[in-house]
């Protein structure tokens, strides 16, 4: 009996991380919700507590914010759904891990090997299908990107740090399945996601003297590398690692830009984040001090001022979220949303330090999972997007240090008596 319900919860695990790599945000939700209800607990800890209260005020503003304007209700509620999902992910992460009774570890990575499965499946079917190897075409077909399994990478190559009891054999094939994975969604932000992370489990996020020299130097290495890629001059409509190469190159201009020609399609198409980012501003701005300070609620939109095309073939002028999650935010809770959502990032960058070995591990992946949250919340919308699987990464990595701290203490007390 324990055995099947080990089987089970597992399994249930592997569904809500493997159900948000498809694009059907509401069968995501429901998955979520409907196994958030069965695993749900009697006691949560306090850190837990206090990250769920964060996010949970950015949600309340939001609702009161609504109460000023005449929102469609269908828009209301697919934004609540929108602004729920790092609560549900951080309680459903933090769940799981309760009720997965042992081989913790084990059952993370066995959801990152079936989306590396899935991701090499589709990108077989779509070179079989389409005879290219045209990147954009691959990645459009196959998937664009996958945080978690970059989680389960570092995991597996820090092996030793989450005392993983794995034969080398079999983790060295792991690591050639979910590396190639990995590198085939050509994914600029999972490339930094891995050097940050890889950088956190270092202990490099910790502030010291040596710390600081090392960042520096992988600034240096970073820079150097896109000069290289600069002056290279990769073209725009270039195939294969050469549209990769494109990418990197229109990276620091992409989200950033302050002046964009919307009548100049490529100035547009390449510099679309920081229209974005222009038009939020400009737009809620636009509605005074009340809108500036909590927002324009749930179901607002920004007005593109022109009709585009979306990846899924759709024609649209009114968009509902920015990829920048800060301006989403900021659209719909306000200046006062966005601190918040800055609290919560210094709050999980604070993690409270452990002599317990594992426990302290843990810690260094959370702290790197809190810096490159950062890049993620400006660039995809981070903990909100809507393929977006991280919240239940930070649950379940909340709960197994706090379970592995309790079973230590347990353990401590035993031998003692």
């Amino acid at each position: 009996m324990i055995l099947s319900r080990q089987y089970f919860f597992s399994f249930l695990y592997i569904i809500c991380i493997v159900v948000s790599f498809f694009p059907n945000y509401e069968l995501t939700f429901l998955v979520w919700l409907a196994t958030f209800i069965i695993t749900i607990q009697k006691k949560y800890s306090i850190t837990i507590f206090k990250y769920i209260s964060i996010f949970s005020a950015i949600l309340l503003i939001a609702v009161f914010s609504t109460l000023f304007y005449e929102n469609p209700f269908f828009s209301c509620l697919k934004d609540f759904t929108y602004l729920l999902k790092p609560i549900l992910g951080i309680l459903l992460g933090y769940q799981l891990l309760k009720v997965i009774q042992k081989k913790h570890i084990n059952v993370f990575i066995n959801a990152g090997l079936v989306l590396s499965i899935i991701h090499i499946g589709l990108i077989l079917f779509a070179l079989f299908k389409f005879h290219s190897i045209d990147m954009n075409l691959i990645r459009d077909k196959a998937g664009f990107f996958s945080d978690y399994e970059v989680y389960v990478l570092i995991v597996l190559l820090f092996h030793n740090k989450f005392e993983l009891s794995i034969l080398e054999k079999k983790r060295k094939t792991l690591i050639l399945i979910i590396g190639f994975s990995v590198f085939m969604y050509l994914s600029r932000t999972n490339f930094l996601q891995f050097v940050i992370l890889a950088l956190g489990m270092k202990g490099y996020f910790i502030l010291n003297s040596k710390s600081i020299k090392v960042i520096l130097v992988s600034i240096s290495v970073l820079l150097t590398a896109y000069a290289a890629i600069f002056y290279a001059n990769p073209k725009r409509n270039g195939k294969g690692l050469e549209a990769l190469m494109y990418k990197i190159k229109i990276a620091p201009q992409e989200a950033f830009k302050t002046k964009i020609n919307k009548n100049d399609w490529k100035d547009f198409n390449d510099n679309y984040r920081s229209f974005e980012n222009i038009i939020t501003i400009n737009q809620v701005s636009l509605e005074g001090e009340r809108a500036i300070l909590f927002g324009k609620g749930l179901g607002s939109t920004l007005n593109l001022g022109q009709k585009i095309y979306t990846t899924d073939g759709s024609i649209i002028q009114y968009i509902s979220v920015a990829h920048n999650g800060f301006m989403t935010i900021y659209l719909k809770s306000g200046l006062l949303g966005v601190i918040l959502l800055i609290a919560f990032l210094i709050m999980f960058y604070s993690q409270t330090k452990s002599t317990i070995y594992l426990a302290n591990n843990v810690n260094l992946l959370l702290i790197g999972t809190c810096v490159f949250l950062i890049l993620s919340t400006w660039v995809f919308m981070g903990l909100y997007f809507k393929l977006d699987n991280k919240s239940i990464i930070i649950g379940f990595l909340i709960a197994l240090k706090e379970k592995t701290i309790f079973d230590t203490k347990m353990n401590t007390e035993k031998v003692v008596t």
